[in-house]
């Protein structure tokens, strides 16, 4: 299914619907006008604005629609962005913070901001979404829609390193920008193309601080699993490499297919190991079925390194107590000390986002918030809406943001932002590496199950 998602018209659409609702006599509800947008193209209500602006009463809604109506007096043009995001398929969970990150940043930018700001002019912005259903295939050929038909502006990634290879194929044949804050994979920039440009921190580093963390507490041997895939792999090279560089052996690596749904026979032959570190590399269901695998083997190493998992505070919901002690690497966390001038500190990104959405924000969320940015600071700077004087903004940008520093290479990584690590304890999501952005200290070692 395929929708578009204006949040930019829903706080008038609500002032509507309850001016309708109090004027209306009859006890039957009124037929929506024959111009509205069919249900299909209907943003979710979860997505598409906080539940608190949909429950609001009439005289509270009506200064948000003068406000939409000033903007759009002010700001005569609209730059259109386009998005295959996932909504349905493995990606699900994941394509839903993507959304709402992007979503956030768009409710600010046309809310609160004024619009793009270009020259003497201002514009107005729309995304344009469709599920790509978390297939590669199924992804590239929606971009290549959004391009041809929808003709977008400019693109906004996918989540996923496997999405994102796939699509920025298209943009790149196409001569389209995308930025991105979900493809994290380095053979996504190694293919010398020059409309990529990425947000977070490579795949490779994902490990790192959380061994170097590990290392320092006596850590001496590791084993390593991850799913073969782009993202995953790369998390998986990267740990072998700073497995090295801190001094831990390596006493087994193995790989598993993608959508696996069993990893105990992995686990086990861990387990006989008798390894001081475990490392996961894959996505959120991946550290799901780890986490359970070792819990029911009684593998119970000293550490366990878990990539995507272990941030989202659903992780936590799903496995309860068991999900104490376990580390994963992440991208951002409220209680870092970044800030800037559009979304204030960390902590204030994550207070906005909470009030919106009703849940607190994943590091996924606030990354796609920053992706967006990211290409909103670039427009501007360029001082026009052309792609070549856009694409070298992007490679001349060097900012920091409430979600970390961004300055982009040659490649289209960012190279400017360093990489985190949390650690569940006594429920809490806390940063215990590196040192400088460490609200506890790490807890090593883990207790074995049996002991907790």
């Amino acid at each position: 299914m395929s929708y578009r998602k204006y949040l930019k018209f829903l706080p008038l659409f609500v002032v509507l619907m309850l001016g309708l609702a109090a004027c209306g006599g009859s006890t039957e509800p009124a037929a929506p006008p024959e111009e509205a947008a069919p249900a299909e193209e209907a943003a979710p209500a979860e997505e598409a604005a906080p539940a608190e602006e949909e429950a609001a009463p009439a005289e509270e809604a009506a200064p948000a629609e003068e406000a939409e109506e000033e903007m759009a007096a002010e700001c005569e043009d609209t730059i259109i962005l386009g998005a295959a995001v996932s909504e349905t398929g493995k990606y699900a969970r994941e394509g839903k913070d993507t959304r709402q990150g992007y979503n956030t940043w768009l409710d600010w930018v046309n809310n609160e901001y004024g619009g793009i700001k270009v020259g003497d002019k201002c514009y107005n912005v729309e995304i344009v979404y469709y599920d790509d259903e978390g297939d590669p295939d199924t992804a590239a050929n929606l971009v290549e829609r959004l391009i041809t038909e929808d003709e977008v502006d400019y693109l906004l990634g996918p989540y996923s390193s496997g999405l994102t290879m796939a699509t920025s194929a298209i943009a790149e044949k196409y001569g389209v920008i995308m930025v991105e804050g979900n493809g994290a994979s380095e053979s996504i920039f190694e293919r010398g193309f020059q409309n990529i440009f990425a947000v977070l921190t490579p795949a490779g580093n994902y490990t790192q601080s959380a061994l170097k963390a590990v290392s320092d507490q006596g850590a001496k041997s590791v084993v390593i699993a991850y799913e073969d895939t782009a993202f995953p792999s790369a998390v998986g090279a990267g740990a072998e490499k700073w497995a090295d560089e801190y001094g831990l052996e390596i006493l087994a690596v193995e790989t598993y297919p993608k959508d696996v749904a069993d990893v105990s026979a992995i686990m086990t032959k861990f387990r006989d190991l008798d390894p001081d570190v475990f490392v996961g590399g894959g996505h959120f269901n991946d550290a799901l079925l780890f986490v359970r695998a070792a819990e029911e083997l009684g593998f119970s190493p000293d550490a366990m390194i878990i990539t995507v998992g272990p941030s989202n505070p659903e992780f936590v919901a799903e496995v309860g107590d068991s999900a104490n002690y376990i580390i994963g690497p992440t991208q951002w966390e409220a209680s870092m000390s970044w800030e800037d001038e559009y979304f204030g500190t960390a902590a204030e990104f994550a207070e906005r986002y909470e009030e919106m959405w009703g849940e607190p924000p994943t590091y996924q969320a606030a990354e796609s918030t920053a992706t967006a940015l990211a290409l909103q600071l670039a427009i501007e700077a360029a001082g026009t809406t052309e792609m070549d004087a856009v694409r070298q903004a992007l490679y001349d940008l060097d900012v920091v943001t409430f979600y970390g520093p961004i300055n982009f290479d040659e490649t289209g990584k960012n190279v400017g932002k360093p990489m985190g690590a949390i650690q569940i304890q006594d429920g809490e999501i806390l940063v215990v590496a590196p040192e400088e952005a460490a609200v506890s200290d790490l807890q090593y070692p883990m207790p074995p199950w049996d002991e907790r």
